[in-house]
């Protein structure tokens, strides 16, 4: 069923996905590329780059074999005899950078990310903080899943990040928010976003009007921003909001090419949907808060109607608490643990 706000896009190729390991065409020398996902969110977007004399690939998939074999059928019949020239990562998240250092080593070729997410990356591969283990379940406890069973849950994924990034490239290439990449006959501007990752890089192409938006804007959901045991005082949803702001004055009719669902335009009507879907949850957040203290477990069933898995619980209370820490940091809520060891959030005034 389509949701409301999908009425609003428009999806010029319409229904018509790649199946994994083939590929359609978008604009000259911009390809799609789809691989599968082992999650509720069963797929991600990849891109094909015509880059001169080879191709430059925009963002991985997870490791696993049946999307390292995707990316063999799609180098045996779609890169038209050029090898892969360069890997750009929009963000450190598996399913973007899972598969960077397989892609690297088999092509001889280099790594494109930010630095922040290049070294995040790295540690997560050796430590997975918060996705899983130990920091994560207890940052989780302290913040009302006490459950046992969650609890037990969590802390045996201490391998779920590395299951998916064993390793990453050991050297890589810069990408900064302004920094202009040439590739092929086009240039392609860097957008930084902060909150959904430490430091996304989304690419412009003005002469294409095209925009590889990443997870930064998405059409059919929402992008997940959370807070994790790693920076458990962060304040990811007003980055995330402030970063916005930078894809706003783009072309009205730019064709934003998303990781997850369909190309479309509407940029920046689905802006203003993002927008106002925080602040329906901001402000059932508020409401909450000043009927009794609440911890960020007891807002899940508030925030999300539909019965969660434990990867959704992860990521909905990660998105929980980054929504009760936005309204701390603007001195809307008073944040206090109590003897339980529970951080529980009420109504300033």
């Amino acid at each position: 069923m389509t949701h409301p706000h999908e009425r609003e896009l428009h999806y010029p190729f319409g229904d018509q996905v790649p199946v994994p390991g083939q590929v359609r065409d978008i604009a000259p020398g911009v390809r799609w590329v789809r691989m599968g996902l082992p999650f509720a969110l069963d797929h991600i977007n990849l891109w094909l780059l015509e880059d001169g004399a080879g191709w430059t690939i925009v963002d991985c998939g997870i490791t696993s074999e049946p999307t390292q074999a995707a990316w063999e059928l799609v180098f045996s019949s779609e890169l038209h005899g050029k090898p892969v020239t360069r890997v750009i990562a929009t963000h450190m998240h598996p399913d973007h950078i899972g598969l960077a250092h397989w892609l690297t080593e088999r092509w001889g070729c280099r790594l494109w990310v930010s630095a922040t997410d290049f070294n995040v990356a790295r540690l997560s591969s050796q430590s997975t903080s918060g996705f899983g283990g130990e920091r994560a379940a207890a940052f989780f406890a302290s913040h009302g899943l006490t459950d046992p069973e969650s609890v037990a849950k969590v802390r045996a994924r201490a391998n779920y990040y590395a299951g998916m990034v064993p390793k990453v490239p050991e050297a890589y290439r810069r990408l900064m928010d302004g920094m202009v990449v040439r590739i092929g006959a086009h240039d392609w501007r860097c957008i930084a976003g902060y909150g959904h990752a430490p430091e996304h890089i989304a690419l412009h192409c003005e002469a294409l009007n095209l925009l590889i938006s990443g997870d930064m804007v998405l059409p059919r959901i929402s992008t997940n921003v959370s807070v994790y045991d790693l920076e458990p005082e962060s304040n990811p949803l007003t980055l995330y909001l402030d970063s916005l702001a930078r894809f706003e004055s783009l072309a009205r009719d730019t064709l934003v090419l998303p990781s997850h669902g369909k190309p479309f335009t509407g940029l920046q009507v689905r802006i203003r949907q993002l927008r106002a879907h925080h602040d329906e949850r901001l402000a059932e957040v508020m409401n909450a808060c000043s009927d009794k203290p609440c911890h960020a477990a007891e807002l899940l069933p508030l925030l999300f109607k539909r019965k969660l898995d434990l990867h959704q619980t992860t990521f909905a209370m990660g998105e929980a608490i980054a929504h009760l820490h936005t309204l701390w940091y603007a001195e809307r809520l008073l944040r206090a643990r109590g003897d339980d060891g529970v951080w529980r959030f009420s109504a300033s005034g």
